[in-house]
């Protein structure tokens, strides 16, 4: 009754196309999220996204070094001419905490239900620059991976990276230049010596620039049979 009143007072819209809510729909309408561009690459160990990160790691590791394949899920596709790109949206630029956490947990009961990623048992967000987080309130990637953690029954560890410069905005940036431009940026706190597969989580994945230089960080320090995966919210399809 209460749910229904506050729908009169302030009703609830779709994100993606506007409509107004029925008083069982969460953030999408029955339309909208029969339409979801789920990845469904929780279900695939080698999927485009791991492909294209692994080829980012690659470019990156020492000659005389060695990479485990990397696994990579995203819970969907964003395309800039896609309104699903408001899912991701609507967490990193307006705040919206609740929407963010919601199809968080859809992802992280995938994750769980995945065999690559059901032995996570810690898991790391990108972290922002401090001045950033201060000005946003909040790090998106922070929201995202709290509720991975708790899908999977696994450590949340915002104490281990350290964003130690601030970037400018990666959106015009080719994939050289996000690789550039995220070198040397991030340093360790604490190193996650009880890690046994570790999840680093981001809001989307583009070109895989900021996640590859936080997981080459990692594995400098980490023993090899440590195991790093990555996940985001939303992967940018061509």
């Amino acid at each position: 009754m209460w749910k229904e009143l506050a729908d009169v007072v302030m009703p609830r819209t779709c994100l993606v196309c506007g409509k107004k809510l029925g008083a069982q729909e969460q953030h999408l309408c029955i339309w909208c999220e029969s339409d979801l561009p789920l990845t469904y690459y929780w279900e695939q160990a080698h999927n485009p996204m791991a492909d294209e990160f692994n080829s980012v790691l690659e470019r990156l590791r020492p000659a005389e070094g060695h990479l485990d394949y990397a696994y990579a899920a995203a819970l969907l596709f964003y395309h800039h001419e896609n309104p699903y790109k408001r899912i991701p949206q609507e967490l990193k630029y307006k705040r919206n905490l609740r929407a963010g956490r919601f199809f968080s947990a859809r992802l992280g009961r995938f994750l769980a239900a995945s065999a690559p990623f059901s032995d996570v048992d810690t898991v790391i967000p990108v972290p922002l620059h401090w001045l950033r987080h201060w000005r946003r309130g909040y790090n998106q990637a922070e929201v995202i991976a709290s509720e991975l953690a708790r899908a999977l029954d696994a450590s949340l560890r915002t104490d281990v990276l350290r964003r130690t410069r601030r970037t400018p905005s990666q959106t015009s940036l080719s994939a050289e230049e996000r690789l550039h431009n995220v070198s040397g940026v991030f340093s360790l706190k604490h190193i996650p010596s009880s890690a046994r597969h570790i999840l680093l989580v981001d809001d989307t994945f583009t070109t895989g620039a900021t996640l590859a230089s936080c997981l080459m960080l990692l594995r400098s320090v980490l023993d090899p049979s440590v195991r790093i995966s990555i996940a985001t919210l939303a992967v940018v399809e061509a």
